[in-house]
């Protein structure tokens, strides 16, 4: 391996080995890496940090910190560092099953925060202090400005806050990757704030570059391995079908006058529902899209490719093998059609509003009045976090939660009469989406949503237990019914279903 991407002198006089970069962390450090949905995360130093926890364990020595990130990482960053029983604490995201686990069994501390959260409460300092940053870039210039790599998430916040830098500069990465960023370096603390001057999702308002002080940058690693690229399977007939429910009521949505025939900035999900959303999308009449959105998947190259997405602008990929192919052999086709934006960005709720977002993401479950559970399993286990669904929907346009209507191979309805967690109030939740159905919540009472809900959303093999539990809730109480609830029936149901599948 060569120094060519490390074209500063001061910084190539720090190149070193992943062990002895690693060995400047220290026990109790809170450490600041990049990485987002499996892109642009650190490839060596964290490996070498989990070699020197075990080192310490096996002594003995209790050697832990506390993880922060853009997102979701790797096996080789967030399960490796799991295994070595090195993590204390973790924030914002983690999709990674070792370390759920251990989450879930109360020996890791889980910040699940809102993604746009998460660099303004580092700077307002409600999560301590940053001691360390390790970062992944794609180069870095004469100067000392970095080009980043395939995700750009929190990093800007880390090199800013983080007493010690250390860069890793990942040979995978596409060079090529150069120009692709625009990086906002405006933002202000209260009382000094000001307005983000963008207007449209595509609006440069920053620079391609991210900037770090050269007297803090501790290391400089040189790696070249690739990302955890996502697995891509085809929609099946469930998702395909929640897709045309959504593709219909956009339809609706544009006939009503609501939005233009172009409709409005898009923002999706990751999974095989999203995919399939994007796929309806590419062979519908819709034409001269936008996407202002996290995460760039294989539907959103298919749309880009197609020309029925017009540009999209994000913080990070999360492509397959083939779509990371996909995307290095026709780089340059995508350039000015791609922007990565730091999460604080992409994600920001001013924006999102400003814009108009059409939102689409998962759920976990939702109740009879539309109150949404995105992160847990029966109320208690933690599955991935609430990521960015709550920084869109709530400031979203139009805002969509999808899902199957059921689980464990039709074991558990996913429309329950009272949500086990609420990540998204009835309040916030415009539009529910399962195979069987949508229900329309906007302008609606809570015992209409619950109809509305129950009826078009629910499968039928649960449609007639929820329909009977809402009557005599209604009844029940004839005093208090505004949003009525059979508190122990309802908390039960759960426990029933996981139990046996069935009342």
């Amino acid at each position: 391996m060569t120094s060519s991407r490390i074209a500063c002198p001061e910084l190539a006089g720090k190149l070193t080995s992943a062990a002895a970069a690693a060995a400047m962390i220290r026990p109790g450090d809170n450490v600041g890496l990049s990485g987002f949905t499996g892109a642009g995360y650190p490839k060596a130093v964290p490996g070498a940090l989990a070699e020197l926890m075990e080192q310490a364990h096996h002594r003995g020595e209790s050697f832990q910190i506390g993880l922060w990130t853009g997102a979701s990482t790797g096996p080789g960053v967030d399960g490796r560092l799991a295994e070595a029983a090195g993590i204390s604490s973790r924030l914002p995201y983690n999709s990674d099953p070792v370390l759920r686990r251990q989450i879930n069994a109360g020996e890791v501390d889980y910040l699940d925060e809102h993604l746009s959260h998460s660099a303004q409460h580092m700077w307002f300092g409600f999560y301590g202090h940053l001691d360390v940053a390790v970062i992944e870039v794609a180069a870095i210039l004469p100067d000392g400005l970095l080009v980043p790599s395939s995700s750009v998430g929190n990093n800007k916040t880390w090199l800013d806050q983080a007493d010690r830098v250390i860069l890793e500069v990942n040979h995978w990465q596409p060079r090529e990757l150069e120009g692709f960023h625009d990086l906002y370096y405006g933002a202000a603390l209260p009382p000094h704030r000001l307005p983000i001057q963008l207007t449209e999702p595509m609006q440069r308002i920053g620079q391609p570059y991210l900037r770090v002080d050269l007297d803090k940058v501790v290391a400089v690693v040189e790696t070249n391995l690739p990302d955890r690229n996502a697995s891509f399977t085809p929609p099946d007939a469930t998702s395909a079908a929640i897709a045309e429910h959504v593709l219909d009521f956009l339809r609706f949505e544009v006939a009503a006058g609501r939005m233009p025939a172009s409709l409005l900035p898009l923002q999706s999900g990751v999974g095989n529902v999203a995919n399939a959303v994007l796929a309806g999308l590419d062979k519908s009449e819709f034409t001269d899209l936008v996407a202002f959105t996290e995460v760039i998947q294989d539907g959103m190259l298919d749309l880009l490719d197609s020309g029925t997405l017009r540009a999209t602008s994000a913080t990070s990929f999360g492509l397959s093998d083939l779509g990371v192919t996909r995307f290095m052999t026709d780089i340059e086709r995508y350039r000015g059609r791609i922007l990565l934006r730091s999460e604080e960005i992409s994600n920001h709720p001013e924006l999102v509003r400003r814009l108009g977002v059409i939102a689409m993401n998962g759920m976990i479950e939702a109740d009879i009045y539309g109150n949404v559970n995105s992160t847990h399993i029966m109320g208690s286990a933690i599955m991935n976090g609430i990521g960015g669904s709550g920084d869109f929907a709530r400031n979203a346009f139009l805002n969509f939660f999808v899902s199957p209507s059921t689980a464990k191979n039709g074991a558990i309805s996913s429309i329950v009469p009272m949500a086990s967690h609420v990540d998204h109030t009835e309040h916030d939740t415009h539009v529910v989406v399962t195979e069987q159905g949508l229900a329309d919540l906007r302008g609606k009472s809570p015992r209409a949503r619950a109809r509305e809900v129950i009826s078009r959303c629910a499968h039928p093999q649960f449609r007639d237990a929820l329909a009977d539990y809402a009557e005599r809730a209604w009844a029940e109480r004839p005093t208090a019914r505004h949003t009525p609830h059979l508190l122990a029936e309802a908390l039960s149901w759960h426990e029933r279903y996981l139990r046996t599948g069935q009342m």
